[in-house]
């Protein structure tokens, strides 16, 4: 690292949404010549506060400080113009356009209100330059990989002729890359890190972390949990305070009784993956789910079990590897042709990718049945009510009424309205994305239960969820997933706790953990 004065303070840091308190008290210290990861689970406040600093959201208290001075940005363009650029996820380019266009886009050097395309595209070249790159600038940004197009965005964010950059946030840059590109990604980290930058550096790879971070600030819901030396802190250590339990009360966590677990006889599997996998989702990976089992999927956000589902149900197709139904190959194209061999799958994000919120509890319960059988062969009202009324019933969705809109159910009933829509297609393989997540504990034991039950019943399930202990409690067998690989598969027995799934997740035993971080 450069200076000892940090270019960047965020102090006491306090944001409000009405009803939440999305930021409460948080420092953030950036020091020239770093790179620093922000680390937390889904909720931390990692957005938040990278919105706070770049001016799309005010701040309801706290102060922000760039070389030494206090700051507040009314917008992104402000807080670029004064050195602190952001590259998302999601790249915000324009595939049609050229390089040197996309780098340079609003800013192209003009005489007389016209562009000078041969400076424009110099500027772009020079620019390219700094982060050891030779493209053709002329060539559509759609001709080159994602990785390729990260690099051009993130040279757009060096761009401005005014002032040097002097922060540069990348939030999740590495999410759609393999390992050449991520490798690629770091080496310009490395030299622009060189040049006096910090970079803020956003993700849920742990090993990526620990090989290009020079410190890590940890976010817990909204709450600074504290700063630390990446090389300081071994990884497990990192994993326990991003969840909120120490090692020693993981150690001695009582597991409830597994009544789903109860050893099953395993024949011919359900469903087996060989080596089935896909460019920038997951690795290529071997699965068996056989029917009447619960296979939990464990690893924290971003570790590859959304898209390891995903795949499963044709929602994203693999570029290699094969999958069997019934010990017979099969392609899936699309999620219609999961269902049509008894496959289905209720999302994580049950308001985007789930519910229909205008739609009533009836339609929405309905919607996978009429979409498996098309729309050429409507199911009829009658039958439609028989069906409702029985899951109904059976999940015990509140308030029984099929008439009422969905979106004015709680966030528990409508999960349940979601299950229901799935079970009602009476499928053979039900794999469920975090089904309990921001459910109360009353309706968080009811789907449990009703987990337990299906696989009583025959059913296989796959159960993804971020909560250790609720994936011991319901699961069979445990495939454990880290940087989108999956990396293990252990038996359910009492001698499997929380701690040794987290010393997997982290990447070794606090043993080996402890021996990273002092070499």
């Amino acid at each position: 690292m450069g200076d000892d004065a940090p270019v960047l303070e965020m102090t006491g840091i306090r944001k409000v949404f009405p009803g939440v308190v999305a930021l409460d008290g948080v420092d953030l210290r950036l020091m020239p010549g770093e790179v620093h990861a922000l680390m937390g689970e889904n909720g931390a406040g990692k957005s938040t506060l990278i919105k706070v600093l770049t001016g799309v959201y005010d701040i309801d208290g706290g102060e922000i400080r760039l070389d030494g001075r206090p700051v507040r940005f009314s917008g992104p363009l402000p807080a670029q113009q004064a050195g602190i650029s952001t590259v998302y996820q999601e790249v915000n380019l324009c595939a049609n356009l050229s390089v040197a266009e996309n780098i340079l886009l609003g800013r192209e050097p003009r005489q007389f209100g016209k562009i000078r395309w041969s400076q424009t595209r110099r500027r772009a070249r020079e620019l390219l330059e700094r982060l050891d790159l030779d493209l053709d600038v002329s060539a559509p940004l759609s001709s080159y990989s994602l990785a390729i197009q990260q690099m051009v965005a993130i040279a757009r964010s060096l761009s401005n002729t005014d002032i040097d950059a002097k922060v540069l946030i990348l939030d999740e840059p590495t999410s759609s890359l393999d390992a050449s590109e991520v490798a690629q990604l770091f080496a310009v980290m490395r030299r622009l890190k060189a040049e006096g930058v910090a970079i803020v550096f956003v993700s849920h790879f742990l090993d990526q972390v620990y090989e290009i971070a020079d410190r890590m600030t940890v976010l817990r819901n909204g709450r600074l949990v504290g700063e630390y030396r990446t090389a300081e802190l071994p990884q497990m250590e990192l994993v326990s305070k991003m969840i909120g339990k120490d090692l020693a009360t993981l150690e001695d966590l009582e597991q409830q009784p597994r009544e789903a677990t109860a050893r099953i006889e395993r024949g011919e599997p359900l469903v087996q993956a060989e080596d089935l996998g896909r460019k920038g989702g997951i690795e290529p990976f071997g699965l068996r789910i056989h029917s009447g089992e619960i296979v939990g999927l464990a690893g924290l956000l971003g570790s590859g079990r959304t898209e390891l589902a995903r795949l499963l149900f044709g929602a994203d197709r693999a570029d290699e590897g094969r999958l069997k139904v019934d010990g017979k190959p099969v392609t899936l194209r699309t999620p219609r042709a999961a269902m049509n061999r008894g496959i289905a799958f209720s999302s994580e994000n049950r308001r985007t990718e789930g519910i229909v919120g205008d739609l009533s509890v009836r339609d929405n319960i309905i919607l996978a049945l009429q979409a498996s059988r098309g729309w050429m062969r409507p199911v009829s009202r009658r039958r439609a009510d028989e069906l409702v009324d029985k899951y109904v019933k059976a999940l015990q969705i509140r308030p029984a009424d099929p008439d009422r809109r969905v979106r004015d159910l709680s966030g528990g009933n409508q999960q349940k309205v979601l299950l229901a829509r799935w079970l009602i297609t009476e499928p053979r393989l039900f794999i469920v994305d975090e089904p309990t997540r921001g459910i109360d504990v009353g309706a968080k034991a009811e789907i449990q239960r009703l987990v337990a039950e299906l696989a009583d019943g025959g059913m296989a399930v796959l159960f993804v969820s971020a909560e250790l202990e609720e994936v011991l409690r319901l699961s069979h067998k445990i495939e454990i997933l880290r940087d989108r690989r999956l990396v293990e598969e252990l038996e359910n027995t009492d001698a499997v706790d929380a701690d040794r799934i987290m010393q997997t997740i982290a990447g070794g035993t606090v043993a080996d953990t402890e021996g990273k971080a002092a070499s």
